[in-house]
């Protein structure tokens, strides 16, 4: 059974956590680091998809985890393992870092 994972557009993302309110939440970067080359987000932890599992000591599962990657899907895979880990606020970034360029920052480049 997969394990359910609530989705926010970037747009809802800032609605639920405005910049100055972004300290107690950890928005994890999990594409590849060559993408992060292309674009980034700053103050998200970068841990790559393939090294979740043996990196999952590094996130406390009682802070809120918004979960990105390019598009959202490996990032809505993410989700479901940390939530599936007893992760209790999971939140996957519909439409990853490419929706946020579109939606909260154009100057951010696409690729």
């Amino acid at each position: 059974m997969r394990a359910a994972v609530e989705e926010l557009s970037p747009q809802a993302f800032c609605e639920r956590w405005p910049e100055s309110e972004r300290d107690d939440i950890v928005l994890l970067d999990v594409r590849d680091a060559d993408e992060l080359d292309l674009a980034a987000l700053p103050r998200a932890l970068h841990i790559p998809m393939m090294e979740i599992p043996q990196r999952l000591s590094e996130l406390d599962p009682e802070r809120p985890v918004v979960v990105m990657c390019h598009t959202g899907v490996r990032s809505r895979h993410v989700a479901g393992f940390l939530v599936a880990n007893r992760f209790k606020r999971v939140f996957n970034l519909a439409g990853g870092i490419d929706a946020w360029s579109i939606e909260v920052d154009t100057e951010l480049p696409r690729y």
